[in-house]
């Protein structure tokens, strides 16, 4: 069957066949980091893959060597990707968060290599994780001075109970495939070149299914989750905006940057 591309995208690939959808972020040079284009590009694919009623399933993941490693750090400490000083008066979810979380189709996140801050969190949005070997999962937050974004919050703990999901959150350490699959935040592990076959198998068989009851059952998934997706994200970024002003995040960053070990003063 021939692949048909819907949308011309600068930062991810977004293409739909036998009624899957695939969604693959195209930054390799960069690991697939996450730039303001990149965050509304995710948003704009999550929706048209909601909207389409030609796409049953989604598959998302990223061009080698990584999955998605998060926010790019470099880019934003350029001084262009600073928060305003003025005062918000009112803060929302991240649209591709919610765009992700919210898609009526299911997803599947094929996750190839490292999925790290932001990285780990599109892999959290996902219904359904699907690990390669060489995976590597991190909630790096903690070690920038800031709190994750919903995903963290929101899916985390249900996926690996509360007390795994506070260690992860806490200590910031990245854990690879193999823990991944013993504490149930994915569901297989593939050799590295099997991912995207085992993902697409997977999706064929949802994709099979009637198209109104498949957008009915993740209706009814969603609404016996784990509290209210939109309220959770608010709320973590009102804390995100305040932490971004910090000390301790300006020198997470710079030590990430020059490659040493932080100083942190609780400033």
């Amino acid at each position: 069957m021939s692949r048909i591309a819907v949308a011309d995208f600068a930062t991810l690939h977004y293409a739909l066949e036998d009624h899957i959808a695939l969604v693959r972020l195209q930054r390799p040079e960069r690991r697939n980091a996450l730039n303001p284009r990149a965050y509304a590009e995710i948003e704009a694919a999550f929706r048209h893959a909601s909207d389409d009623v030609e796409a049953r399933c989604v598959i998302v993941t990223g061009a080698d060597p990584a999955f998605c490693s998060g926010e790019d750090v470099k880019e934003m400490m350029t001084g262009e990707r600073r928060e305003p000083a003025t005062p918000r008066t009112s803060f929302e979810p991240t649209p591709a968060a919610m765009a992700a979380i919210e898609c009526a189709k299911p997803v599947i996140a094929a996750v190839n290599g490292p999925a790290v801050g932001w990285g780990m969190e599109l892999a959290l949005y996902a219904d359904i994780r699907i690990a390669s070997e060489r995976a590597v999962f991190a909630e790096l937050f903690i070690k920038r001075g800031l709190v994750c974004d919903v995903g963290g919050f929101w899916r985390l703990p249900s996926l690996v109970g509360p007390a795994k999901a506070a260690e992860l959150l806490y200590t910031g350490d990245p854990i690879d495939a193999a823990e991944a699959l013993r504490i149930g935040l994915v569901s297989e592990v593939t050799p590295h070149e099997g991912l995207m076959p085992a993902a697409e198998r997977l999706a064929r068989r949802i994709a099979a299914n009637p198209p109104l009851a498949l957008k009915a059952m993740k209706a009814g998934l969603n609404r016996v989750g784990p509290g209210d997706p939109r309220a959770i994200g608010a709320w973590a970024i009102e804390q995100i905006h305040a932490l971004f002003a910090t000390e301790d995040h300006r020198e997470g960053v710079k030590s990430f940057l020059e490659k040493r070990a932080p100083v942190f003063t609780g400033r």
